[in-house]
């Protein structure tokens, strides 16, 4: 399994294959999958950050009732994302992107967005699954006036996006899976040079983008939920912890407070897949009893930045 999770170059550095399966949900004329209620179901690992963007998005958006969610498990011993009984006939995900694409040989990762009519994958990039549900169901979404990505600040979110992917999302995978001293000293380097960056900039706008809550930010708070409880420790991210610093950490308790999105966070598997499941990283296995996250309960006050 951590040789599917972790393929790094000659260097040493984590290298994140890309995605396959790349089509969206439309209009019948522009697109085979229409946005139809009911049609299509989002394969997701609770402890994966990329997928839990896709529950964040939905929540957010109210599809909740549109769009069908079910959950895998990761398991060493097979090597990959099962299911505790049969999912379109399939146990494990590595059957599903077979059933979707025989003689598929990439990797079988999460997020998948199923369309369960013509039995296949319509896309498994979580950077555009979430910009099909920020707009693609808006008819049948409870909150459709919600635009997480408006064509005002597009290419404000996708700098932001950019910047945050390499040295935020992806760094730090790039800190625990690296394989020499050099790449994961540049790694740490660059993922803490941003977070500096990311907190001052949060110290005049309430979110990454001025005062509306955009996918730069979606995709940036899967990965803050999880860095004190598994990157700090586990995967060595360790110079910092995100509730230290004076505007992420508040920034951090704001989205985790926002309507639904508590709901689609689950720290227990977080901490049983990370701790659990990487054996290189952590070969006892054992599972650590904190870090204690009640205080993405408290009082953020964010919403008195940049009023002024």
């Amino acid at each position: 399994m951590m040789s599917k999770l972790a393929p790094r170059n000659q260097t040493g550095e984590y290298i994140r294959p890309s995605s396959q399966f790349r089509q969206v949900i439309g209009t019948e004329a522009i697109s085979p999958y229409p946005a139809t209620t009911g049609r299509y179901t989002l394969y997701v690992g609770l402890s994966c950050p990329w997928a839990h963007r896709t529950l964040v998005v939905r929540a957010l958006k109210g599809l909740e009732e549109a769009i069908d969610v079910s959950i895998v498990s990761p398991s060493p011993l097979e090597g990959g994302w099962i299911w505790n009984h049969e999912e379109e006939g399939c146990r494990s995900l590595a059957e599903l992107y077979q059933l979707a694409a025989p003689g598929y040989n990439g990797r079988s990762t999460v997020p998948v967005l199923w369309d369960k009519q013509t039995k296949t994958i319509v896309n498994n990039e979580s950077a555009e699954i979430i910009v099909i549900l920020n707009s693609a169901f808006n008819e049948v979404a409870k909150h459709p006036d919600l635009d997480l990505y408006p064509e005002a600040l597009r290419e404000k979110i996708d700098q932001w996006n950019e910047k945050i992917y390499h040295a935020v999302n992806n760094g730090v995978y790039r800190c625990g899976f690296a394989q020499t001293q050099e790449a994961y000293d540049q790694a740490c380097t660059e993922l803490f040079t941003t977070l500096d960056a990311i907190d001052a900039a949060l110290a005049t706008n309430r979110y990454l983008c001025g005062e509306q809550v955009t996918l730069a930010d979606v995709r940036l708070f899967t990965t803050l939920f999880r860095f004190d409880s598994a990157y700090y420790g586990l995967f060595k991210c360790n110079r910092r912890r995100i509730q230290d610093y004076q505007h992420l950490g508040a920034y951090l308790r704001d989205l985790y407070q926002l309507p639904g999105v508590a709901n689609t966070c689950d720290l227990e598997s977080v901490k049983k897949d990370y701790y659990g499941n990487l054996f290189p990283l952590n070969p006892s296995g054992i599972i650590p009893a904190g870090p204690d996250m009640t205080n993405l309960l408290e009082a953020h006050g964010r919403d008195r930045v940049g009023s002024a």
